[in-house]
C-alpha cells in the first residue's frame, strides 16, 4: 500500500486507519507525501515552505494515538505558528520571521497525530480572494493553471485538490476557507465563531471575524478534525455553544428534512455569473430529490451599509496586523515592504476613528441579528459561494498607480462569504458542480449559529448522493 498510486487519493481517516492496523508506516505516508509535492507542486507553487526533516523525524518518533496518527498534514503559512519555522504571511516584511513556539491550534494538531510536511501559499497578510503575493509568487490552481485557487487559502486547497496530501490547514476571515475550496473543487467548512481558539497570541480576531479549521477532500475528515481541534482554550474572551456528540458522529447521521432558504441574487448587488446560478439551482433540485423543503428566500440584507462596515473592521484588522508584527519584530512595517494593496489597506485602517470601529462593530450586530431572526423558519441558507468561477491570474494585480485594483475587484468576486464571518455562523463550500470549461463552482451552506451539525449531516448525504472525491484535476497526482 506504500507507493504513489495507493496513496494519493485516500482520505485522512482512511490513511489513520492505514496506520493503525500496521498496514503502512507513519513514515511511509511522509516519504509518499514528499514525493507528491516534489512531483507536483513545481506546477502549483502551494507549498512554499518544506518541513522535510522535521516530519521524517516526528515520523520515527512515538507519535500520540489518535484521530490522525502518522497522517501527513500542511500548515498555511498564517496565523499557525510552528516553533522554529518561519512564518511569512505572505510578506517580503516577514521573510525571515521564525516564531519561537507552537500555536495552540499547532499543538492540537499535534496531539492528532498529524505529521505537518510544509507551509503552504497565501495571499500577503490574507487580505485578498485569491493567493498571488509578490513575495511567495501566485499558486495555480490545478483544474485550471492559468486559473486562481481563491484566497486566502488557495495554497491549501490547491494541494487537497492535486492529491498531494489529504487535507491542509486554513483561516476564513471573509470566506478564506470556502472561497478556495469552491475555486478548488474541495470540501470547505467555516466554523461556529471561537468553535476553535486562536491562542496563545490571540483572544479573537478583527472582532471575531476570523475562524480557524481546514479544507479536506472528505466531509468525515473536516467533522473528525474539527473534532481535534474545538474547544475552548484557557483564558478565551468567549467560546462557541457545546455540541450535543462528536462530529464525526453528525456525519453518520441523517439531517431529517431540512427547510431550507436558496437566493442566487448577491446581497449588494453585483451580477452573479450564469455559472453559480446554475450551480444554485442544481444544489436546490438535489435537495429537493433528497426530501428537503427548499423555496426561495432571503433575509433583508443592505449589502452597501453591509460592505462598508466589513471593510471598516477589515482595514483596521490590516491595520493592526501591521502594528502588531512591527512591534513582534521591533522595526516598523515600510510601504516599499508590502504590496500597494496592503499598503493601501494599512493607511485605511489607521485613518478609521473609535466611534467609526464600533459603529461599524455595532452595524454588523443588527444584521446578526436581522439574519438569526430569518433563520428561526429556515435551517440552511444555499447561495452561491462566489459570484463567478476562479478568474485569471492577475485579476487582483494592484499597482502603485491603482491601489484600489484588488478591493474592486473582491467586492465582484467574493459577496456572499463574509456575512458569515460577520455573523459568526458556521457555513461551508460543497463541491457538487463543475461548469462547461471543467471549473469547480462551490455551492454554499449557511448553518445556524453553533449549529455545524446539520451542515455536516447534510454534507455527508450530498456527499454520498453525488461523490466528488473521485474527481482529478489536469494537474494532479498520478
Amino acid at each position: 500500500m506504500s507507493n504513489l498510486r495507493d496513496l494519493a487519493w485516500l482520505d485522512g481517516t482512511a490513511l489513520a486507519d492505514l496506520v493503525r492496523r500496521r498496514e503502512v508506516k507513519s513514515i511511509e505516508l511522509v516519504e509518499a507525501a514528499i514525493e507528491r509535492i516534489e512531483q507536483i507542486n513545481p506546477q502549483l507553487n502551494a507549498v512554499v515552505t518544506k518541513m522535510y526533516d522535521e516530519a521524517r523525524a516526528a515520523a520515527i518518533r512515538d507519535l500520540p494515538d489518535s484521530s490522525f496518527t502518522g497522517v501527513p498534514f500542511l500548515l498555511k503559512d498564517l496565523q499557525a505558528a510552528y516553533q522554529g519555522v518561519r512564518m511569512t504571511c505572505g510578506s517580503k516584511y516577514l521573510s525571515n520571521f521564525v516564531p519561537d513556539g507552537d500555536s495552540e491550534l499547532v499543538r492540537r494538531y499535534k496531539r492528532a497525530g498529524l505529521i505537518v510536511v510544509g507551509k503552504t501559499n497565501t495571499p500577503e497578510f490574507g487580505a485578498l480572494p485569491t493567493t498571488e503575493s509578490h513575495f511567495l509568487g501566485p499558486a495555480r490552481n490545478p483544474w485550471e493553471p492559468t486559473r486562481t485557487t481563491g484566497g486566502s487559502s488557495g495554497g491549501s486547497a490547491a494541494a487537497v485538490a492535486s492529491g498531494l496530501i489529504a487535507m491542509a490547514h486554513a483561516n476564513d476571515g471573509g470566506g478564506s476557507i470556502r472561497i478556495p475550496a469552491s475555486c478548488c473543487g474541495v470540501f470547505g467548512l467555516k466554523p461556529t465563531r471561537a468553535r476553535v481558539p486562536l491562542g496563545p497570541h490571540f483572544g479573537d480576531l478583527c472582532n471575531g471575524l476570523i475562524a480557524e479549521h481546514a479544507v479536506t477532500r472528505s466531509v468525515r475528515d473536516s467533522a473528525a478534525l474539527l473534532d481535534a481541534t474545538a474547544g475552548a482554550e484557557l483564558g478565551d474572551p468567549y467560546y462557541a455553544p457545546p455540541t450535543s456528540r462528536p462530529f464525526t458522529q453528525e456525519v453518520r447521521l441523517q439531517p431529517g428534512k431540512l427547510r431550507i432558504a436558496f437566493m442566487t441574487a448577491a446581497p449588494t448587488g453585483v451580477p452573479v455569473s450564469a455559472d453559480c446560478v446554475a450551480a444554485v439551482n442544481d444544489a436546490a433540485k438535489l435537495c429537493l430529490e433528497l426530501g428537503h423543503e427548499v423555496e426561495e428566500a432571503a433575509p433583508q440584507l443592505n449589502g452597501e451599509i453591509f460592505s462598508k462596515a466589513f471593510m471598516t473592521i477589515w482595514s483596521a484588522g490590516i491595520a493592526w496586523m501591521a502594528e502588531s508584527l512591527s512591534f513582534a519584530l521591533g522595526r516598523t512595517v515600510s510601504e516599499e515592504e508590502v504590496e500597494p494593496g496592503t499598503w493601501l489597506l494599512i493607511e485605511m485602517g489607521k485613518k478609521q476613528s473609535a466611534p467609526a470601529y464600533l459603529l461599524a462593530v455595532q452595524t454588523l450586530q443588527v444584521y446578526s441579528r436581522r439574519i438569526a431572526k430569518f433563520m428561526e423558519k429556515y435551517d440552511l441558507i444555499l447561495t452561491p459561494t462566489l459570484a463567478e468561477p476562479p478568474l485569471p491570474l492577475g485579476s487582483f494585480d494592484s499597482t502603485p498607480e491603482d491601489p484600489m485594483v484588488g478591493l474592486r475587484r473582491s467586492y465582484l468576486f467574493v459577496p456572499f462569504t463574509p456575512i458569515c464571518n460577520a455573523t459568526g455562523q458556521p457555513a461551508m463550500s460543497v463541491p457538487l458542480y463543475w461548469n462547461d470549461e471543467g471549473l469547480p463552482v462551490g455551492t454554499h451552506f449557511i448553518g445556524r449559529f453553533g449549529d455545524e451539525a446539520t451542515l455536516f449531516r447534510l454534507a455527508a448525504q450530498l456527499e454520498a448522493a453525488r461523490p466528488w472525491a473521485n474527481r482529478r484535476p489536469p494537474v494532479s497526482a498520478s
